[in-house]
């Protein structure tokens, strides 16, 4: 199994996840000539994507789903409540199959086993993913604004994990956002900094991680060496062994051993 990102940040999000005969994508923030040109950057067509998975209904995850499943008849799964929040993008007389899942439910795409879970975060039924092979784990957690324990069951002795990091909470607070956004993004509905994230990561048994990448950092409000420094110290690694999911690159493919 091996993963990359299309781009990770407030202007737009996508992850890719395979295994054998199976590609998906969670989520798709951006327009439909930018996913094709981040997908051939990775090497892949859309085309070849077996489905797409979408987190929630905000347009930086789900601005940019429909119009490529719709043109590439690409299947989608999501929740109920993420369902009724995007019907408005759906394209008239769309031919997308769409696929309404149980958050808490195991089910398979292809070769690929996929876990959803809640998050507390401002949208309808929000959820984030483990991706499994039946032996290795991927963990994805990010658009949360606090930890549960049921989240840190979910990733926890995972094999490689995609980790929010969205803010420095010293730099959102002493930052350019109005005080009604820093609230909201500081909420427990809202996004995670790095110390709460950091403090996931000591609770959970992180002893199989072959890859622990950041995503979701603010442009205004967190910077690369400030995730990297809290992260690897509570790892106890060098911080160039974090990676970073970047806005424009995201990360090419990591592979899962």
């Amino acid at each position: 199994m091996r993963f990359a990102s299309l781009g990770s940040g407030s202007a737009g999000n996508g992850l890719l996840v395979e295994h054998q005969q199976t590609t998906l994508l969670m989520d798709c923030g951006f327009g439909i000539r930018d996913s094709v040109n981040r997908l051939e950057r990775l090497g892949v067509t859309p085309e070849s994507l077996t489905g797409i998975l979408v987190t929630h209904e905000h347009d930086d995850h789900a601005g940019g789903v429909f119009k490529l499943a719709n043109k590439y008849r690409i299947p989608v799964w999501l929740t109920h409540g993420t369902y009724k929040m995007v019907e408005r993008l759906l394209p008239d007389n769309h031919q997308i199959a769409i696929h309404v899942i149980d958050s808490h439910q195991l089910f398979s795409i292809g070769d690929i086993q996929v876990q959803p879970f809640p998050v507390p975060h401002d949208a309808r039924e929000p959820v984030q993913y483990v991706f499994s092979n039946g032996d290795k784990k991927l963990g994805v957690l990010t658009d949360t604004g606090t930890s549960t324990p049921h989240i840190e069951a979910m990733l926890n002795a995972c094999d490689a994990l995609l980790l929010e990091c969205n803010h420095d909470l010293d730099m959102l607070m002493n930052g350019p956002y109005t005080w009604t956004l820093k609230q909201r993004v500081s909420s427990r509905l809202g996004h995670l900094d790095n110390q709460s994230s950091a403090g996931i990561l000591d609770k959970i048994d992180t002893s199989k991680l072959q890859h622990l990448i950041a995503a979701h950092l603010s442009a205004k409000n967190n910077s690369q060496a400030l995730v990297k420094k809290v992260l690897s110290e509570v790892l106890n690694c060098e911080e160039d062994w974090i990676g970073i999911a970047d806005q424009d690159v995201g990360f090419t493919w990591r592979q899962i051993a």
